[in-house]
């Protein structure tokens, strides 16, 4: 039943306690899995005191428990330990704090987080998170390289050593986090949050040195996987030794196997470049020089032909042609004359004697009436008719006397 409280008609503190540690007891045992932060075993006391964290997030609970439940486990289970818990959530009235009273405490076996991280592999993987497409390539030279790592490590000391042997002028952007407990896991991941977010970072380093199953967990943990997914910035994972591989180095960037190597990744070795610059130089040289002898040598070869060293030959044999055409052009064109006016003359000659004067001048005579028409036939003409005799000097008038 809800209970229906106002301004006017308040609830009490003792009244709203009891009411909480109300709905508590109703609820019953449940198993919870966290890591315990801190063990009190007092001597004479039948209670064992600890502190329950969730490595991935900033959340802890009270835990009690009987000595002789506690013992049970005492050999193996440590501060720092991964346990499940069977127990009872109760309220405590009069401070309002609420914990939990156990019954049964179980360690997490390596074989157990193993098995875990695997199917915690096969969820995320599925997912896409460790896909090589999504993968981000390095700068080559980064402007300033985040570098996410322990306070006074051995990793920090040799990612910063080894970059500066290799680049003596790059820039870091230093986050010392815990690497190892149950606050690895929230101050790496604000870490790399704080680098992504700054503008001048071009790469994130997350390095740590080598150790235990247990030790490297927090590098295995989800909420971390999904916010270096969510960088735009690329990382890079150098998390302990060659053999070692926790999920932050599926979801990098680039997974680089020490810090070492991780410093060597992020930016170029200056000596390397300088020589690399030096033989290009060299090549560039070569290829310059051997272009401008390969120019050199076709142009002494052009200059050595015969139009380069007598150029106004080539003018002279085009005269000598064009005069030669010209004289044969005139030999033609006076053949071609000649035979014309022959054939003239030939047909000149021809015509001359076929024509009527020609036979006019042999002494023949054409005689034509007076309307013009030739006289052919006797019977073109009768007695009395007047005629024009024509001759070769001219022509004169003549009268028919007799048609017999």
């Amino acid at each position: 039943m809800a209970l229906h409280t106002s301004p006017d008609a308040p609830l009490p503190v003792g009244g709203g306690s009891r009411l909480i540690g109300g709905w508590i007891d109703r609820l019953g045992a449940i198993w919870v899995e966290g890591q315990i932060t801190q063990l009190s075993r007092r001597p004479g006391q039948g209670v064992v005191f600890m502190t329950l964290r969730d490595p991935s997030y900033d959340i802890s609970v009270s835990v009690t428990c009987y000595r002789q439940v506690f013992d049970a486990v005492a050999d193996i289970v440590a501060e720092g330990a991964r346990v499940v818990v069977h127990a009872k959530p109760e309220w405590y009235a009069p401070r309002g704090q609420l914990s939990l009273r156990a019954v049964e405490i179980r360690p997490v076996g390596i074989g157990e987080l193993l098995a875990r991280l695997e199917q915690l592999k096969r969820s995320l993987g599925a997912e896409g998170l460790f896909a090589a497409d999504r993968k981000k390539p390095l700068p080559f030279l980064p402007h300033r390289v985040g570098l996410v790592c322990g306070r006074a490590s051995a990793a920090e000391r040799d990612v910063l050593e080894n970059a500066r042997r290799r680049w003596p002028a790059v820039r870091f952007e230093v986050r010392n986090v815990a690497v190892q407990g149950v606050h690895a896991v929230s101050q790496v991941v604000q870490a790399v949050r704080e680098l992504d977010e700054l503008p001048e970072v071009d790469v994130i380093i997350v390095a740590r040195g080598g150790g235990s199953v247990e030790d490297l967990l927090p590098f295995s943990d989800e909420q971390l996987v999904r916010a270096v997914a969510e960088c735009r910035t690329p990382v890079i994972s150098a998390i302990g030794h060659e053999p070692d591989s926790p999920l932050l180095d599926l979801v990098a960037d680039v997974r680089a196997s020490t810090p070492t190597d991780a410093a060597k990744k992020a930016v170029p070795d200056v000596g390397e470049e300088l020589e690399r610059v030096r033989l290009l130089r060299e090549r560039s040289l070569r290829t310059v020089r051997a272009l401008l002898d390969r120019e050199e040598r076709g142009l002494a070869h052009a200059l050595g032909r015969p139009s380069m060293e007598h150029p106004h030959r080539m003018v002279d044999e085009r005269a000598a042609e064009t005069d030669a055409l010209l004289a044969r052009s005139r030999r033609v064109l006076g053949h071609l004359l000649d035979r014309a006016d022959s054939e003239l003359s030939h047909t000149r000659a021809r015509v001359l004697s076929l024509s009527p004067a020609a036979t006019l001048d042999r002494g023949y005579a054409v005689l034509q009436r007076e309307d013009g028409a030739v006289v052919r036939s006797p019977d073109d003409v009768a007695a009395g008719d007047a005629l024009r005799a024509r001759v070769a000097r001219g022509e004169f008038a003549v009268r028919v006397t007799d048609t017999d």
